[in-house]
């Protein structure tokens, strides 16, 4: 059997390409790119996923592997897979955020733990809604919607050397603000009876100078601080899904925008 030149750049191709939006999609998305998740199984994922999907591929430009142009295409892919990871990280990053709002209010922000998805120290707290949020995410196949998405990104933003425009990535820069706005939401029930609960304890002791506040202080904060999270754990929920669904949003959105 002969093969040209061009023949063998388009099957190279075929699978090269959509293997490196695959691959940087499940290494920054959250749950799949984790740090407990080993390297072999990120490997055999991206390359199960970039069988499974190259076959459906049309229009794969045919570039030589060992030129300028393969590089800008690679650095596109990279770039399309990177970003729908990260806007997925940042939904679980925002109760990260207001996780640890409340554990520094209520006194447990001195309790971290490393977090398996990240390596870093985080609050115990934030690593209990990040569990949580984990076990729900999975539980409505949210990693199997966002597998969903990267297939049919490849029908509506085909492989090219232009990929997202730039407008598109300072889009995604201040969708970020939703990460933001979503802690500060979740965090503003603890912190705002929290305050009560100080302006209180500061007023009996102005009150009673011989009453040893910090003696209960502590204790009463945390007691009232476990029984709002309690309390707002319901609204926990709601928050995630509405957060999800933006993301999933603005990623169909950066996908449906061709080059």
């Amino acid at each position: 059997m002969n093969f040209t030149t061009a023949e063998i750049n388009a099957l190279v191709g075929a699978y090269l390409w959509p293997m490196f939006r695959v691959a940087a999609v499940i290494a920054t998305a959250p749950i799949l790119g984790a740090r407990y998740v080993p390297a072999r199984i990120k490997v055999m994922m991206t390359l199960a996923f970039t069988v499974v999907i190259a076959p459906t591929l049309t229009d794969v430009p045919a570039v030589d592997p060992i030129s300028i142009q393969a590089l800008t295409i690679v650095a596109q892919q990279i770039l399309v897979g990177a970003a729908t990871g990260l806007i997925m990280a940042m939904v679980f990053s925002a109760f990260m955020i207001g996780g640890e709002f409340v554990a520094t209010t209520i006194g447990l922000g001195f309790a971290s733990i490393v977090d398996p998805q990240q390596g870093v120290q985080t609050p115990v707290l934030s690593q209990f809604y990040v569990i949580l949020l984990s076990l729900v995410f999975v539980s409505i196949n949210g990693h199997l919607l966002l597998i969903h998405e990267l297939a049919n990104s490849f029908r509506t933003l085909p492989i090219a050397p232009e990929g997202m425009p730039r407008e598109m990535l300072w889009g995604i820069a201040a969708w970020g603000s939703e990460m933001f706005r979503t802690g500060v939401l979740m965090a503003l029930p603890a912190v705002t009876t929290l305050f009560i609960v100080n302006v209180a304890l500061g007023i009996v002791m102005r009150a009673a100078p011989q009453f040893n506040i910090l003696s209960i202080g502590f204790p009463v904060t945390l007691t009232i601080g476990f029984m709002i999270v309690l309390i707002t754990l319901p609204v926990v929920l709601p928050l995630f899904e509405s957060l999800l669904t933006s993301g999933f949003d603005v990623i169909r959105v950066i996908f449906s925008r061709s080059p």
